[in-house]
Order: structure tokens, then C-alpha cells, then sequence
């Protein structure tokens, strides 16, 4: 504990002193002369010593910092307002990505298929069937008429 006396306090340590200070006099443990007293002491000091002393006739962690500092910050429910405005727009959201997808789907299908009719469909086939059909005819000379 002597180590730690000599070491340097940070702003924030004097703070968080202060913060408990505050606290202690919130639930009744220390006069307001006390208080100001304390809180000058606390934010003079410049060890941890010295920040040590100015609490040390209160308790190590008062019963409101205890319970701020353990529990989970509680979320309450859901007003009806929220859920009457909310509940329409995300659904809204949700149609018009839907929709802008089958937007998107039917844009590229129409323009597949108009290309389709405007080059596609006018080429001739060149691919196996003309050449078996070649090969078919090309065979050995006849002997005989």
C-alpha cells in the first residue's frame, strides 16, 4: 500500500474521487462544508495518498455507484407510437426493395430478349448439321448409273 501512496494521481482519478464524493453526500454522509472541503482536497491532490485520505471515513463503493457500476443498462419497452410509425415504413422498405429487384430482373429479361430479336435469331446455323450434310454427300464415285 506504501507503493501505491507515492504514485501520481490522473485527472481522471480525481474525478472519479469527486464523483464518490458527490455520491456520499447525495445519500447523506457528508455535510455540504464537508463536501466542499473534500472536493478541494480532492482535486489539489497529486497522489494517490493523498486522494486516499480525503476518503477514507467513507465506505469503499456506495450502495447507488455499486449498483450503476454492476448492472446492465436497462432498456424499457417499446412505446406504441413506435411500433404504429416503424412497423409501416420497414414493411414499405422491404415491398420497394422487392420491387426495384423485379424491376431490375424484368429490365434485363425484356432487353435479352429484344436483342435476341433484333440480332440473334437472324443468323443461320453454321455448326454440325451443315457440315454432317456435306460430309454426307462427298463419298466415293458411283460405278454404276
Amino acid at each position: 500500500m506504501a507503493k501505491r501512496a507515492h504514485l501520481r494521481a490522473s485527472d481522471s482519478d480525481r474525478e472519479s474521487v469527486a464523483d464518490r464524493l458527490r455520491a456520499a453526500a447525495a445519500e447523506g454522509r457528508l455535510l455540504t462544508e464537508e463536501l466542499e472541503e473534500r472536493l478541494s482536497r480532492a482535486l489539489r491532490a497529486r497522489t494517490y495518498g493523498e486522494l486516499d485520505a480525503v476518503t477514507a471515513d467513507l465506505p469503499r463503493s456506495p450502495q447507488g455507484m455499486a449498483r450503476r457500476q454492476h448492472s446492465l443498462p436497462r432498456v424499457g419497452p417499446v412505446p406504441a407510437v413506435a411500433l404504429v410509425v416503424f412497423a409501416p415504413l420497414a414493411l414499405a422498405l422491404v415491398m420497394a426493395a422487392v420491387a426495384f429487384l423485379f424491376a431490375m430482373l424484368t429490365a434485363w429479361t425484356v432487353l435479352a430478349l429484344v436483342l435476341w430479336v433484333v440480332i440473334g435469331h437472324r443468323r443461320r446455323w453454321y455448326g454440325p448439321r451443315w457440315q454432317y450434310a456435306q460430309r454426307r454427300r462427298v463419298g466415293p464415285p458411283r460405278l454404276f448409273p
